[in-house]
């Protein structure tokens, strides 16, 4: 199981989850969990936020598919599709009513992508509250998921609860870092190291506290702790 701030390629983000992910939500099938993969880079398509010192993300739905003369941010986004079906939003929509009535929340993936081809695991999600708001002159699907506490890096030694970092952070700290390993420079097995943990007082929000590190020099850094 992978480990939020964890670095992949969209190849391995495909092998990871067990198929081709070819758009932002996506439904489960069986017994595994869906999937978000979400952008806050400029010029994003939605609007997405995170809350509560890095433990909450606000998901935003999709929009229609673009069709030869509708501007597909110009509608409300659908929860049914035109033969009454859910669509994407209307399946988690109602997976987010059955977890407010006491079900078991629906477990999601979240990736957020660094650059083209470049995904950040963000980490294990329960969904759990899901409405429709204004935004504007159409309305738009919102989805409330926390960040489950049991996706510690226990493995490496990390002690702190995991805490979501911005993305311009994270742009930040690749660049600087120059995509490979602070300690040796490898570009596999990357992963976002806060360098003071959260539980010790570091944070999520300055790129000073948070490098690039491979596997092997996170796991050597966290038998230090």
């Amino acid at each position: 199981m992978r480990a939020p701030g964890d670095i992949l390629s969209y190849e391995e983000m495909c092998r990871e989850e067990g198929k081709r992910l070819q758009k932002g939500m996506n439904y489960p099938r069986g017994r595994r969990p869906g999937v978000f993969l979400m952008s806050r880079r400029k010029n994003a398509l939605y609007t997405d936020r995170i809350e509560e010192d890095g433990k909450i993300l606000i998901y935003e739905g999709h929009d229609i598919r673009e069709t030869p003369g509708l501007d597909a941010k110009s509608v409300d986004q659908p929860l049914l599709n035109p033969d009454g079906s859910l669509t994407d939003n209307g399946k988690f929509f109602d997976a987010a009513g059955r977890a407010r009535a006491g079900f078991e929340p629906l477990t999601v993936h979240v990736y957020e992508k660094l650059q083209t081809s470049i995904w950040i695991f963000k980490g294990e999600f329960h969904l759990l509250d899901a409405w429709v708001e204004d935004a504007g002159q159409r309305k738009v699907c919102k989805f409330r998921l926390r960040l489950l506490e049991s996706a510690k890096r226990e493995a490496v030694g990390e002690l702190d609860n995991p805490r979501l970092i911005p993305g311009d952070v994270m742009a930040a700290v690749w660049k600087r870092d120059g995509g490979a390993c602070r300690a040796c420079g490898t570009t596999t097995n990357l992963h976002f190291d806060h360098i003071i943990p959260y539980s010790k007082g570091g944070t999520s929000l300055k790129a000073e506290n948070v490098q690039v590190l491979c596997a092997r020099h996170n796991l050597s850094k966290g038998a230090r702790l």
